[in-house]
């Protein structure tokens, strides 16, 4: 624990890579603080659900010794997997834990849980809600954190965990994402059986991949009988605010829909008409797979921050969780006798895992989306099942 001996922690972003980090470090003795832009852990309805993977988010909670907590939260057969064509005609119809892979192979668990497993793991206080980072400064090798909110704190080592849309990348790196050339359209149905009940009974508990004229349609099922999708389209990157549509709306979203996705059965009109608002609009983008920079001696990233990428391989929060247990790692380890080292190393074997992945997505990205989209996901569900 040399590189981080009598030093201030503080992580900026509450997700579970942040989270996941907090814990890691407190369990070893270190001075941590998560800073948060949420006004607290209720205020804002969190995502579709998650699987996690063994070798990646499901190994660091085991360092987090979180499993007992994660079996008591997890969701049996959400894995459950169903490949549709546009006219809702069940091609593959599966379930990882059926076919022997084990009941935690790749396990789902709802992202809300998640984050109070990984929330009720930390000390007290450890959260300081309604942080939104502003602005930083650094002087005499301690940093200056102001907040939105008027208040700020002091640190002296800086973790950006602060997703897709950073703010503190730039104090890193000068490197920007690019356009995927996909843009995702989120949407949610609460009380699908009786809002959505076609789609809510094709569903099954599990999750829907439809594809066909290089689109694609996920929906997922959630534990408090909500459902969340989001389609995929080949777009312009201002699509979303070219377009003129009103994301408030569901009739005028509805209407894109129908116009977008022609010739699609009207079942999937059932998640238009039923859905919450506002729908979300998301422009998918991925880093370079060379990126590189000069390691800093008091900070650093993980996560979206450091690798954004599309969700078309499911990779990001696992990302995340082992950018946490191999950031922890580092910094813990009496290895390396600064932090620049610890963070210069942790660096070096996150930007080679993450060079791959985001490779091996922006493959399957482009693959969904091709005209041969639904026979290739086919023939990866058939390989892996």
């Amino acid at each position: 624990m040399k590189a981080i001996k009598d030093k201030e922690i503080a992580i900026i972003g509450g997700g579970p890579g942040g989270l996941t980090l907090a814990r890691l470090l407190q369990m070893n003795g270190a001075e941590v603080k998560v800073y948060e832009r949420d006004a607290g852990r209720h205020v804002r309805v969190q995502g579709a659900t998650l699987d996690l993977h063994e070798d990646s988010g499901l190994k660091a909670l085991e360092r987090a010794g979180l499993m007992n907590e994660f079996r008591a939260n997890y969701r049996p057969g959400a894995d459950q997997t169903r490949i549709v064509d546009k006219h809702a005609n069940i091609l593959f119809d599966d379930s990882f834990a059926i076919n022997g892979q084990g009941d935690l192979s790749r396990p789902e668990i709802d992202r809300g849980p998640l984050r109070d497993i990984l929330l009720d793991s930390v000390q007290p206080d450890t959260v300081v809600w309604g942080s939104q980072f502003v602005s930083l400064d650094e002087q005499n090798g301690v940093f200056k954190i102001d907040f939105k909110n008027g208040t700020s704190a002091f640190a002296d080592i800086i973790i950006a965990a602060d997703g897709a849309n950073s703010k503190l990348r730039k104090y890193i790196t000068p490197i920007k994402p690019f356009y995927s050339g996909v843009t995702t359209v989120e949407g949610a149905v609460y009380d699908s059986a009786n809002n959505s009940p076609n789609v809510h009974k094709l569903l099954n508990g599990g999750k829907i991949f439809a594809l066909d004229d290089e689109k694609s349609l996920i929906v997922s099922s959630k534990g408090d009988g909500s459902l969340a999708f989001y389609t995929g389209c080949k777009t312009s990157e201002t699509w979303a605010d070219d377009s003129s549509i009103d994301f408030s709306s569901k009739g005028a979203v509805h209407a894109w829909f129908i116009r977008e996705y022609l010739g699609w059965d009207n079942i999937w009109s059932e998640l238009y008409e039923n859905a919450s608002t506002p729908f979300t609009p998301r422009p998918q983008y991925c880093m370079p797979f060379d990126q590189t920079w000069e390691a800093l001696p008091n900070m650093t990233m993980l996560g979206d921050a450091a690798h954004l990428m599309p969700p078309y391989a499911g990779e990001g929060v696992n990302m995340a969780m082992l950018d946490a247990l191999e950031l922890a790692e580092c910094l813990l380890s009496n290895d390396y006798p600064d932090s620049r080292i610890a963070i210069a190393a942790y660096e070096k074997q996150m930007r080679a895992r993450a060079s791959e992945t985001a490779k091996m997505t922006m493959e399957q990205t482009e693959a969904l989306h091709s005209a041969n989209g639904l026979t290739h996901m086919l023939g990866m569900f058939e390989i892996n099942s």
